[in-house]
């Protein structure tokens, strides 16, 4: 058999250059990729796995130093010339970044800058260039292309953004496709679509597909083979079946033990049922309309229309649905950051739409909020333990300096955080430590009721996993009722008891989270469910072929 080997990578080692002196972040990586194979990198952040991939292309500061060997068929990309180099990129070997919207200029339309790049390889007239660009926004699903060419980056959707980079990325026709995080923030319905997609264009160009993940679902789902990555070093390659099935490496093995598990994975007995005992209902939401006001001259949008279900007490209650089915602005409204046109909000029997003033104020000392995103929600000029203090100082007026340390320092420690840390800034603190200082915050005031909204979903699996179980600690030992806002389904069902599910401002189908999530009555729910891919190969690929 004739060698069918794309790209070889040996001995590689990327370094950063300051004031003269190196530091290398990634030591003697090794991997190879077929011809129309897909090879997934695999770790953490600060693995090394962004970076690696980035060095084929030195797509990577100027400060970075490149070392070892890449062989592209016949050609060395650390030593060829910077105008192969060019010529290479988006020609033979293209690239889908993580975030589109950062990696799109926002002044030009799409259409404008997915014609530019083909401009760059094929000698073709403006006109030209922009009938192929509708004919690649067509290959890749975005509707009406004719008019989408002259939209602006923000005006797409999430995943029309990512469906127009991947035009891009295949403008010139590549061998090879580096896709990294393509799925990371998009969801679980979109995500399916562009890894349908991405699977579809393999197969009908032919091309290999070097795949950047921390997403084990996303891996079983697309990966031939898998290169596992720790601390700028390889420690585990396998095919995809016998690194999930026997996992060689100890830190393989935490990787996927990290990974939430749906119910159509786990063989134990479902949670027994409780008896009938009503318990009392922590928040109540009846009939509530929320409506976005509408810019000039025009009306404002319903974002939720008619919804009412119950959190109850000491207990977690799971919303789901799409981006846009309104589920944070529920989440917004329940806290006060937003207005409900009609219908109620019970918190512990009182009805918090019609509060004002001081006893609005007092009616929030009840319930904390942990945000998505901790590190837009804290404020990045205070300390961490001037912002788990903040909500002390708010309404907990006779609490000395004294009582609010020694308090900060008890928040600190639930949380699996060193006390001596308050002084720290949230720069200084990982992803997952800040999301810990957000939860910290949230129970200062011992609240009834937590809203969650995505606390987990820029996390590593492993981060997420630690979080999680803080989370649920700190549930069953403080008592408090949660809403608990995701979009990713197994999260939800190993936290919630039941689960409410949101599409288009409406729910379509609530009861036992199991029960939902496994047996769902309504096409929408089916979806979802079907769309999530699960972290076992065999299962994932039987699923996919049902």
């Amino acid at each position: 058999m004739p060698d069918k080997t794309l790209l070889t990578v040996e001995d590689l080692r990327v370094g950063f250059t300051k004031e003269g002196e190196t530091t290398f972040v990634t030591h003697g990586i090794d991997f190879d990729i077929q011809e129309g194979e897909t090879l997934a990198l695999v770790g953490e952040s600060g693995s090394g796995k962004s970076v690696s991939a980035m060095a084929i292309l030195d797509l990577l500061p100027k400060s970075a130093v490149r070392r070892g060997s890449i062989r592209f068929g016949d050609e060395d990309l650390i030593a060829v010339r910077p105008d192969r180099l060019r010529q290479l990129r988006g020609g033979e070997i293209g690239v889908v970044f993580q975030e589109p919207m950062t990696a799109f200029n926002p002044v030009y339309t799409i259409g404008k800058q997915i014609s530019d790049a083909l401009r760059l390889h094929e000698r073709l007239t403006r006109a030209q260039a922009m009938d192929r660009v509708v004919e690649l926004l067509r290959e890749v699903g975005i509707p009406e292309p004719e008019r989408r060419v002259s939209a602006y980056p923000h005006q797409l959707s999430g995943g029309q953004r990512q469906r127009a980079m991947i035009a891009m990325a295949i403008s010139g026709s590549p061998r090879m496709l580096i896709a990294d995080e393509p799925t990371t923030a998009l969801d679980v319905t979109v995500q399916a679509e562009i890894l349908r997609l991405l699977r579809s264009l393999q197969k009908s160009r032919g091309m290999s597909i070097l795949l950047i993940t921390h997403d084990m679902g996303v891996v079983a789902e697309m990966a031939d083979r898998v290169v596992v990555m720790k601390d700028g070093e390889v420690v585990e390659s396998a095919d995809v079946f016998s690194l999930f099935a026997a996992p060689q490496d100890d830190y393989t093995r935490r990787l996927l033990d990290a990974v939430p598990k749906p119910a159509l994975m786990v063989t134990e007995p479902a949670k027994p049922a409780e008896d009938g005992q009503e318990v009392p209902a922590a928040l109540v939401v009846d009939d509530l309309h929320i409506r976005y006001p509408g810019s000039w001259r025009r009306p404002g949008f319903l974002a939720v229309e008619g919804v009412s279900f119950q959190v109850p007490a000491g207990k977690v209650v799971g919303l789901v649905g799409e981006s846009g089915s309104g589920k944070s602005t529920i989440g917004k409204a329940v806290v006060g950051l937003l207005r409900a046109e009609t219908g109620r909000i019970t918190i512990d029997g009182t009805d918090v739409t019609q509060l004002q003033g001081p006893a609005l104020a007092r009616a929030r000392a009840r319930y904390g909020m942990v945000f998505q995103d901790p590190a837009s929600s804290l404020n990045p000029r205070v300390t961490i333990g001037e912002s788990i203090a903040e909500p002390l100082v708010v309404h907990r007026r006779g609490m000395g300096a004294a009582g609010r340390r020694k308090r900060v320092q008890e928040l600190l420690e639930q949380v699996e955080l060193p006390a001596a840390w308050a002084s720290r800034f949230p720069h200084e603190l990982s992803g997952g430590q800040r999301q810990r200082v957000g939860i910290a915050r949230a129970i200062a005031l011992e609240p009834s009721l937590l809203i969650a909204d995505e606390p987990t979903s820029a996390l590593d699996v492993s981060v997420q996993a630690a979080v999680l179980e803080i989370f649920q600690e700190l549930q069953q030992r403080l008592g408090f009722s949660c809403l608990f806002i995701s979009h990713d389904l197994a999260v939800v069902e190993l936290l919630s008891e039941s689960v409410v599910v949101l599409q288009q401002g409406k729910i379509v189908e609530q009861g036992d989270a199991r029960d939902v999530l496994t047996r769902p009555q309504m096409p929408y729910t089916q979806r979802l469910v079907a769309a999530a891919p699960v972290p076992d190969p065999v299962l994932q690929r039987e699923r996919r072929a049902a």
